[in-house]
């Protein structure tokens, strides 16, 4: 079947990320669109990623800020789609400079929003986290304030083609930020820190993360927050899959972070649907049409979609695979 994408010209901002890298990947390999814009701030990632791409044919590269209006309006013309992944998120670093993270993370999707909307982009996917349910940190609430510019950003759309939805999925394995890396050095000390042995995440490749903005790129209507299925993992689990012999040191839970994740509150499980491979929540705007996924199934009153209650775990033998796959 032909491909949605084939012959388009889609954007990525912060398009040299973990993210981007998988979903060039699978753009180019099975989608042959017109043209792939690269949009980001690093020159030296940029060439890195010309690279190892080496297709010059699609792939275009945007030196650019979000936070700059000017360039993002140049680097969307004749853009058929966009995904916004670009953001600051250590949460620590947003911590310590949470005037930066304001700029990039809301007024640089203000920017996307708006300059969408004056080039009329036909769709729009911001890449959202389950950092922005109930946050607890500087960047999961800014995060949760662009889920709501993206959605309502449909409205401000009105008469013009341009629709916007979220994609909201949890820890990515192999992004940059990821306590892999963290756990891979500790493993030659012969002991790994845990902060909390409770503890448990949602997970997930970046493969299947771009994936799954691709089929919801395809899918969306406008106003959607998509939410995959995905496994939960114990923190204790996955040192066990990558240092099995090495001693665990508890050192207690940072400042931010949360034992447990949510990727769907019991509120928006009351506008939600389920889908076999995903959930749905929807708008409650005028906006939205109730067809638009009129084939989900309501959610049960009372159902909240969490790291700690999920029906799907990783043992420790899934997580090494998972390692070894990437």
């Amino acid at each position: 079947m032909t491909s949605f994408l084939k012959g388009k010209t889609i954007l990525v901002t912060g398009g040299t990320g973990s993210f981007g890298q998988a979903f060039t990947e699978i753009l180019l390999r099975e989608h042959d669109p017109y043209s792939l814009r690269i949009y980001s701030r690093g020159e030296l990632n940029q060439m890195l990623m010309a690279e190892r791409f080496n297709d010059e044919d699609h792939l275009r590269f945007f030196i650019g800020d979000v936070r700059d209006s000017q360039r993002l309006q140049r680097a969307m013309n004749g853009v058929d789609f966009v995904v916004h992944a670009a953001a600051l998120k250590q949460v620590p670093a947003c911590e310590y400079n949470p005037i930066e993270a304001v700029r990039t993370n809301i007024d640089g999707t203000v920017n996307v929003v708006d300059t969408a909307i004056d080039n009329e982009v036909e769709k729009v996917m911001m890449i959202s986290t389950d950092k922005a349910v109930h946050p607890v940190n500087l960047y999961g609430a800014t995060k949760m304030v662009a889920e709501k510019l993206a959605v309502q950003g449909n409205s401000y759309a009105g008469e013009r083609p341009t629709r916007f939805s979220c994609v909201r999925y949890g820890n990515v394995l192999g992004s940059r930020g990821s306590v892999i890396p963290l756990f891979l050095t500790q493993k030659k000390s012969g002991e790994i820190t845990i902060t909390d042995e409770r503890m448990t995440r949602f997970w997930l490749t970046v493969q299947q993360g771009a994936q799954f903005v691709i089929d919801c790129l395809h899918r969306m209507a406008g106003g959607e927050i998509f939410v995959p299925r995905i496994p939960s993992m114990r923190l204790t689990d996955l040192a066990d899959a990558i240092a099995p012999e090495a001693r665990k040191r508890i050192i207690g839970i940072r400042p931010g972070e949360k034992l447990h994740e949510i990727l769907l509150t019991e509120d928006e499980a009351r506008h939600g649907k389920a889908f076999p491979e995903y959930y749905v929540i929807e708008p409650e705007h005028k906006f939205w049409k109730k067809a638009n996924s009129q084939n989900g199934q309501p959610l049960p009153e009372g159902f909240r979609y969490t790291s700690d209650t999920n029906d799907h775990w990783l043992s420790v033998e899934d997580i090494r695979r998972m390692l070894n796959s990437t």
